[in-house]
């Protein structure tokens, strides 16, 4: 039963402490923080606790004092034993080191306290363990383990099967899983649900776990992602909610009043003095990014600006030691500004910062408070965001996301179903630790919240591949990893060989590396992400080295190209690096546009302003630039509401169909392609595409064009799934995603006796085995998790069919026929004419569009 938590008084909490921890708690703090008093006595009294709270609320001493506590209680009685009573899990490596410094300070200054009242302690070891950790490490742990063991899901997945190690590991009375809302929504923390119930199986007693997340919802479902069930039954869980207890100073700031007649050069002059005038005025300034690339951007232009001042980046393609430093120069003070892309949104210790600057949309209402959360790091002081935007689509998104944090109105998090990848991994890794019967392994992995809804026949397609069932895949290098006896029902290990593959293959993050970019005639033009490469389509142009190159066909780990001229980008070069806006913040900007739709309709200019200033917090040029933008779409086309669905039709000398669904990309890109396969059938051509988070766009050649009935065609619902199936077989995203699920499947080994396979090597195996899968075996368990990870995970399926559904119903589809690009379509119009690199030519084309479209509009009132 999951259930809301309450306070306990100080009082209560210091009597379950121990004589030694409280007097040390005193000597320290004043009083216990809002999730120490939810949480400490609940966890003493061996409940399950979600603890979530803003940065810097002392939930991490919420969720570790119970646990010191019953080990100081243990250590005075001379009953520590060699072996780990609690385990610390921690998605980042840097975090597991800063926990340590965090226990170390603790526990000495507990011992120190003991000396002086001669009280004799046994010794507490605390030590880390990860992928990082050297074999001497290792195997000092296997003598004498730590009482706190601290690892990541990775490496607790790993010493699960270690022989020795795995034995210390059956009195767990605490697990702490810290950060849970960085990985509930990926396969990391589908890989970790699996690992806490195989912990728990080898448990002797009841293990307490404990979840620590900052902003996160539904709290419901992160607390049963957290505790699973017990064979059927929803295991307890107390949720600690103290989120609203940290006050919040966010705004939304603009550097222009026009966003259509500024000229790139000024945009870039303005936001650049606005952000160091921000710097200049804070003592430790932390701004967000999108992308790696504009983190970069932004700290050139800031430091030309700011001579005297240290201003460093940091993001993930720097490395490891470059980041520690700038992490460290933060914390001791020393920086001005630090410039990050998503790096720093988590809860690595930074210091003090006291404005944290978004540029751009962070696209959810929990990333934005995630991030602005890392300024006033401590319970009561205010946290001040300030967003700053460049586009009219921004200000928009940003005004109505900036309203829904200030009222803590949270996206919910979207946990994968059924990952039968990481299933393959963790039946290895039992199957190493003992022969199980296949109902006792599937009740097991059920009680794991990822897969309660697992069928037997799913499970055992599993089995069957892992067992070798498919001997032609023999041909293809893939082995059997296990054996199964179907007819007895029972599985276990196949030979010795099998603990160091899952040693060296287990996890769940694929390995990433740059395309080459290589001519027809064998020139090499550059590198490209993988991620781009994904989303590219045969025929996509694209922009590398300020060159136009057209996209022709995929080898291996290279694409092959010809170089175009005088043809425009259809595929933007920073598209793969952008987060997508998260469905539920999408619908709430529809709301607001039908609530914009309603003002315009009854109020004043004056009183629509006003009201925006009040409702919505925002500056006067902000709330006017809103109000003129709303006001030239209506004019000039239909605002596409939360209850009416506008498709505009700009047929020129190609055809452009721009359909307004606000959805996030995610969800769009599903729609976009079924729509585009459906279009190519019935148009028999090539159907260009441009998709971002408000819309997307379909573009057809000058001959071909599509009538109101075959739009209105393309909304059937029935044959989605199998549409966007067929959309996916000729496309990159379907060659890598089945690399990266066949890796997790060890159906691929990234690693073999020591040796590394590269990726390179591991994207032609891949290839090979899909065409094979693909036209012999379609229900392959490999080859179906690839699409599900495509369809759910990566393009949201699930919220592009509950949108669909409101067409007709809850939504009026309305179709009209433009002379040019309505304002609203601009953004869209921009992703199939023109590539992001060349900033002068798209501000010069939105500032011809815009003159058009205001051309329009005089005339219509004339």
């Amino acid at each position: 039963m999951i259930i809301r938590g309450k306070p306990y008084s100080d009082e209560e909490i210091l009597n379950s402490l121990h004589p030694l921890v409280r007097e040390w708690f005193l000597s320290k703090y004043s009083e216990f923080t809002p999730p120490q008093k939810y949480a400490i006595v609940e966890a003493f009294k061996g409940r399950n606790v979600l603890i979530t709270s803003p940065t810097g609320s002392g939930k991490t001493l919420a969720a570790f004092l119970a646990a010191i506590s019953m080990l100081v209680e243990k250590a005075e009685k001379g009953e520590l034993e060699d072996r780990v009573y609690v385990v610390y899990v921690s998605p980042l490596k840097a975090l597991n080191n800063d926990i340590r410094k965090n226990l170390e300070e603790p526990l000495e200054e507990i011992y120190a306290l003991a000396e002086k009242k001669g009280i004799k302690l046994q010794k507490i070891r605390a030590a880390v363990r990860t992928g990082d950790t050297d074999a001497a490490e290792k195997q000092k742990q296997a003598r004498k383990p730590p009482h706190i063991l601290i690892t990541t899901p990775e490496t607790l997945a790993i010493v699960l099967c270690s022989p020795k190690f795995s034995k210390s590991l059956t009195n767990v009375r605490f697990l702490i899983v810290d950060e849970i809302h960085a990985i509930a929504e990926n396969k990391r923390g589908v890989h970790l649900t699996l690992s806490m119930e195989r912990l728990q199986r080898i448990q002797e007693g009841e293990m307490v776990r404990i979840g620590l997340s900052a902003t996160i919802s539904p709290l419901e479902e992160i607390a049963r992602f957290l505790v699973g069930y017990n064979y059927g039954e929803e295991r307890d869980c107390v949720i600690a909610d103290v989120t609203f207890e940290k006050p919040m100073d966010i705004k939304v700031v603009s550097p222009i009043n026009d966003f259509f007649s500024a000229s790139a050069e000024e945009i870039s002059d303005r936001l650049y003095d606005l952000l160091a005038e921000y710097v200049k005025s804070s003592k430790t300034t932390l701004i967000f990014t999108n992308t790696r690339s504009a983190t970069e951007r932004v700290v050139y232009h800031l430091k030309k600006r700011l001579k005297d001042f240290p201003i460093k980046a940091h993001h993930s393609s720097l490395s490891k030691e470059v980041r520690l430093e700038v992490e460290n120069e933060l914390k001791n003070g020393e920086l001005r500004c630090v410039v990050s892309s998503t790096s720093l949104e988590l809860g690595i210790d930074i210091g003090y910062i006291d404005l944290v600057i978004l540029l751009g949309s962070p696209k959810s209402i929990n990333r934005a408070l995630q991030r602005i959360g890392r300024s006033g790091h401590r319970l009561h002081e205010v946290s001040v965001g300030r967003i700053v935007v460049v586009d009219q689509d921004d200000l928009v998104e940003c005004t109505v996301l900036a309203k829904e944090a200030r009222e803590r109105r949270l996206d919910r998090v979207k946990i994968p179903r059924k990952c039968l990848d990481v299933l393959c991994q963790h039946v290895v890794g039992m199957a190493i630790e003992k022969v199980w019967s296949v109902d006792e392994a599937l009740a097991l992995i059920r009680n794991a919240y990822p897969y309660r809804e697992l069928t037997r026949e799913e499970f055992l397609s599993v089995l069957r591949y892992l067992s070798g069932n498919f001997s032609e895949l023999e041909k293809k290098k893939v082995y059997a990893k296990i054996w199964f006896d179907e007819e007895e029902g029972v599985f276990g290990r196949r030979g010795k060989m099998i603990r160091p593959i899952y040693y060296l293959n287990t996890g769940t993050i694929p390995d990433e590396v740059a395309v080459k970019v290589i001519t027809k005639d064998g020139k090499r033009v550059g590198k490209v992400e993988e991620e781009f490469a994904e989303n590219l389509l045969p025929g996509d142009i694209f922009v590398l080295a300020g060159k136009t190159f057209r996209f022709l066909k995929a080898k291996g780990m290279s694409i092959i190209v010809e170089e175009v001229e005088g043809e425009k980008p259809t595929v933007p070069s920073w598209f793969s690096e952008q987060l997508p806006l998260s469905y539920d913040l999408a619908e709430r900007i529809r709301k607001f546009r039908g609530w914009m739709e309603e003002m315009l309709e009854k109020k004043s200019r004056e009183e629509i302003i006003a009201i925006l200033m009040e409702n919505f917090e925002i500056e006067r040029n902000a709330a006017n630039a809103i109000y003129r933008y709303f006001m030239e779409q209506k004019l000039f086309s239909e605002i596409p509401t939360d209850s009416k669905l506008v498709v505009e039709k700009y047929e020129a000398e190609r055809n452009y169909y721009f359909f307004h669904t606000l959805i996030g990309r995610r969800a769009n890109s599903a729609i976009a392609r079924v729509f585009a396969y459906r279009t190519g059938l019935i148009k028999n051509c090539n159907v260009q595409m441009g998709i971002n988070d408000n819309g997307f766009v379909l573009i057809l050649p000058p001959h071909k064009r599509l009538s109101d009935a075959e739009i209105e065609g393309l909304f059937v619902i029935p044959e989605f799934e199998g549409h966007l199936r067929k959309a996916l077989d000729r496309t990159e995203i379907l060659r890598r995603r089945f690399r990266h699920v066949a890796v997790r499947s060890l159906m691929i080994l990234r690693n073999y006796m020591g040796r590394e396979k590269s990726v390179w090597r591991q994207q032609f195996s891949a290839d090979s085995i899909l065409s094979f899968l693909r036209r012999y075996y379609p229900d392959f368990p490999v080859l179906k998790e690839t699409y599900r990870e495509i369809m759910e995970d990566a393009m949201n399926i699930d919220d592009a069919l509950d949108f669909l559904a409101k067409v007709g119903r809850e939504m009026e589809l309305v179709i009209v026929r433009t002379p040019y690009p309505s304002p609203f379509a601009f953004n869209m119009y921009l992703l199939g004419e023109q590539d992001v690199v060349l900033m002068e030519d798209r501000r010069k084309i939105l500032k011809e569009l815009h003159e058009k479209v205001m051309g329009v509009i005089q005339n219509a009132a004339n």
